[in-house]
């Protein structure tokens, strides 16, 4: 009887393994001359503390229920399983491969009324030009629970310059002074990549604005405006909260990042967007 009781013991312990989960750890490579298969790269992000004076999107956090210490002792063990996709749904595309999920969930530049998409670009990125025509495209037809929004790169100061010009445009399309926003962004990252001028002083920039039509009063409104400093803080901190190392990257609702890096074209890039969009719109 005691042999057969050690046996049994053997038995159970050889049943028995520890698990650990391996998260996926992803760098973005490349650079702005870099081949069109890689992202331009930039540095890491900060890590440093957000200064409390600075004006921050609110996000909403979401937490679980907390167990009732009372029912500890009623409830069943259940063993662990893995999570069911939402409504049954097979996916696509895989977190840690195809896009890679930001924990905690980040702010996002509006509301939570809808699922937002956020492309961070930068003008001098060839990569960025590459993908404007096919991301103009997706965006025509984007559901009615969307918001597209894009996001200017600021992480060195010809960069932040260009980002100056793109939230002074921005001001300038509401303000109705700029009457096609999209043929100015196609003149912009054309004048950067065809006719080779870098936009690198408020002078030159200033000009590009006149060529379109703009007084160089209206211009120095916009340039100088507290909205457009305002602009600059926010993208300067969404990116540190994304964790962007590389232009062009897509953020789905503050909660997904992904990349030509990940899914290897734009067409694809496009349909992973489109199937994290369904995911949120399940939720």
């Amino acid at each position: 009887m005691k042999s057969t009781f050690v046996i049994s013991v053997l038995i159970l312990c050889a049943a028995t393994a520890c698990n650990a989960d391996k998260n996926d750890s992803v760098a973005i490579t490349g650079d702005a001359q870099s081949t069109p298969a890689q992202e331009s790269t930039v540095a890491e992000p900060s890590t440093e503390a957000v200064p409390p004076g600075d004006a921050r999107p609110q996000a909403v956090e979401e937490s679980g229920g907390q167990p009732d210490p009372s029912e500890a002792d009623t409830q069943p063990i259940i063993l662990a399983q893995a999570a069911a996709p939402a409504s049954g749904r097979k996916w696509k595309f895989k977190e840690g491969k195809d896009y890679h999920r930001l924990i905690p969930t980040q702010p996002t530049l509006g509301g939570s009324d809808k699922i937002e998409v956020a492309e961070i670009f930068w003008y001098g990125c060839p990569h960025c030009f590459e993908f404007e025509s096919f991301l103009n495209e997706w965006a025509r037809t984007t559901p009615a629970n969307v918001r597209f929004v894009r996001i200017a790169a600021t992480w060195n100061p010809l960069v932040k310059l260009h980002a100056q010009l793109y939230y002074t445009e921005q001001v300038l399309v509401h303000d109705g002074k700029i009457k096609n926003p999209e043929s100015f962004r196609a003149g912009v990252f054309t004048e950067y990549h065809r006719r080779h001028n870098r936009l690198a002083s408020k002078p030159v920039i200033e000009k590009l604005f006149e060529n379109s039509g703009i007084s160089a009063e209206d211009f120095d409104a916009a340039w100088n405006s507290f909205e457009v400093a305002q602009k600059l803080r926010l993208a300067q901190d969404l990116a540190r909260r994304y964790s962007i190392t590389g232009v062009p990257t897509i953020v789905v609702n503050g909660k997904y990042r992904t990349g030509k890096t990940e899914t290897g074209s734009y067409p694809k890039l496009l349909e992973v967007i489109d199937e994290l969009i369904e995911r949120e719109s399940l939720r």
